[in-house]
């Protein structure tokens, strides 16, 4: 059976959006998942964060769409990569991705194809996780027109629902042209239940996102930023902290709803 793909997006950045990327894929590994994480980032925080810096990894993400159909299935045996101790494999990203929106100007289904080739591999998955970049474009684009879930995380915070209301405008905009409208969930990050600022944001996402919200809520963490500095996911650092159980919380939601 295909592997479900997740995306995780959102029209601002610094809203935990790479930490849910690469936390909910160490969460599902751990449940005996076979995941799969592509970072679309031109910023490559996810693929830092793992230690795979985009000067000397050879094989990225640019590749994918750069490299003609016919020679995909030969570039997907070279652009994955898994270090020891890592448990999900990763195709890490290129400054160069932020090119592509000149380097695909005149190709045609441009918008389609991280679908078409994520098609070759998807079998070999449960679930393969695209980060996004924090803005709407070509890879924002491939990312939604691909996924089976768009997962939003909003910081609990009120200049996050600006970045909010674009992101909507962006999926509006493509559900006018899908076979099917975009399918998704918004998470809830960086919670303080001790801030009244932070409980009227949720209180305020609670009653606009109606049922498209995730029961899960992850609050605010440190051990992210300890796992962060040493290369690691928060379980190698904390496996019973906050942080970890919230994304358990959030992987079986995934499982359940999908």
């Amino acid at each position: 059976m295909a592997g479900k793909i997740l995306s995780v997006a959102n029209q601002k950045g610094g809203v935990g959006k790479t930490t849910t990327a690469l936390t909910l894929a160490a969460a599902l590994s751990r449940m005996g998942k076979k995941v799969l994480v592509v970072d679309l980032d031109p910023h490559a925080c996810a693929s830092v964060h793992l230690r795979y810096y985009p000067d000397a990894v050879e094989h990225t993400a640019y590749d994918l769409f750069v490299t003609p159909e016919e020679g995909w299935r030969e570039l997907w045996g070279k652009v994955r990569h898994r270090q020891e101790g890592q448990t999900f494999d990763v195709v890490p990203a290129s400054i160069r991705l932020s090119e592509l929106e000149g380097d695909l100007r005149d190709r045609p289904g441009k918008g389609g194809i991280m679908k078409m080739s994520l098609a070759l591999v998807q079998d070999e998955y449960d679930y393969i996780i695209l980060d996004c970049p924090p803005h709407l474009g070509l890879l924002q684009i491939n990312a939604l027109v691909a996924c089976d879930l768009l997962i939003i995380p909003i910081q609990t915070d009120f200049l996050a629902l600006h970045g909010l209301k674009l992101l909507f405008d962006s999926i509006r905009l493509l559900n006018k042209v899908l076979p099917e409208p975009v399918n998704y969930r918004a998470l809830p990050t960086m919670f303080d239940k001790r801030a009244g600022a932070c409980r009227r944001v949720l209180e305020l996402l609670e009653r606009k996102m109606g049922g498209r919200m995730f029961s899960t809520i992850v609050g605010v963490d440190t051990k992210f930023r300890d796992a962060s500095a040493y290369g690691k996911m928060v379980y190698d650092i904390d496996p019973n902290s906050r942080g970890a159980k919230a994304y358990e919380s959030l992987a079986n939601e995934i499982v359940t709803l999908l």
